[in-house]
């Protein structure tokens, strides 16, 4: 599929709007991403252009969106871009650069979190499933082979789950 799939690390500018839809839980905020660059003739950082994003989130992210982002806040947001046009009258009225984000995390460059997994809703359990057994396999023979002096190849012990 031709998708643009984006990354992008900036600063939350609006607060997040939050909708009830009938397909699920919804949240939309504006995303400021200033590029920076090195000025030789200052001998400093300087800022420069602005670009704007409206960052989407659908189900448990705009849920968790809602409880985790604020205002100024610095963060990364990795999703699907999507420019949209409006044009009338042969004219271009305006261009919006939309992310549909598929994840949306705090910048740890610059600063801390916390990070506390959501509670999921309680489910009803469908069919018992075995618990897995995680025996180590036993290492491969190590024995030199006859009349060579040389080992045999060792494969290192990996845990494998047993159904």
């Amino acid at each position: 599929m031709n998708e643009t799939i984006v990354c992008v690390v900036g600063n939350v500018a609006t607060q997040p709007v939050y909708r009830e839809l009938a397909a699920g839980p919804s949240a939309r905020f504006r995303l400021a991403v200033t590029s920076r660059y090195w000025d030789r003739e200052k001998s400093a950082w300087t800022d420069g252009h602005t670009n704007f994003f409206t960052v989407w989130a659908n189900r448990q992210l705009a849920v968790n969106v809602m409880a985790s982002v604020e205002v100024g806040q610095p963060v990364v947001v990795q999703g699907r871009l999507k420019v949209r046009t409006e044009v009338r009258d042969g004219q271009q009225q305006w261009a919006s650069a939309d992310i549909d984000a598929a994840a949306i995390g705090h910048d740890l460059a610059r600063g801390t979190a916390a990070f506390q997994r959501a509670a999921r809703p309680e489910t009803q359990p469908s069919a018992t499933r075995p618990e897995p057994n995680w025996e180590t396999p036993r290492p491969a023979d190590d024995r030199t082979e006859a009349g060579t002096g040389q080992e045999r190849h060792q494969q290192a012990a990996v845990p494998v789950m047993v159904t």
